[in-house]
């Protein structure tokens, strides 16, 4: 498992009209790319594969927040700004073991935790981005 990349000035929706995000109060200190999840207080916080009550990823920060500052998590939707150029088209990304970082491949040792798929955009080279797909309903443990 490798840690994926992230360029934090260049997240963003690749079609916003197409996502679905949503606001929260933050937690903690949040990077726009990080994986977060909703805590007991309704604050976000960064998500984590092997951290017990971390592990349930509800989206990926499109800016950044420090505490009690507003931050937006896209759930669903394609975002730029992550290195997935050793990655293949339609393969999955997973939330990782380092605190609030995405991965391509499932946690070892922590919870498997499906975060999106790597997708092409329709420029000439496409071009590798992420497609958010967090699962709201499922309780990983």
């Amino acid at each position: 498992m490798a840690d994926i990349t992230v360029t934090a000035a260049r997240v963003a929706l690749v079609d916003p009209l197409k996502a679905e995000v949503h606001s929260v109060i933050a937690a903690e200190a949040i990077t726009a790319g990080q994986v977060v999840f909703i805590d007991n207080t309704g604050k976000a916080q960064l998500a984590d594969a092997d951290a017990a009550g971390e592990a349930q990823a509800r989206g990926i920060a499109l800016n950044a927040a420090g505490i009690g500052m507003a931050v937006d998590i896209v759930k669903r939707g394609k975002v730029a700004g992550f290195t997935l150029t050793d990655q293949a088209y339609s393969a999955p990304v997973f939330l990782s073991n380092t605190t609030g970082a995405l991965a391509d491949a499932a946690s070892a040792g922590g919870i498997t935790v499906p975060v999106g798929i790597v997708m092409p955009l329709t420029d000439r080279d496409r071009t590798k981005v992420l497609y958010a797909d967090f699962r709201w309903g499922a309780d990983w443990a």
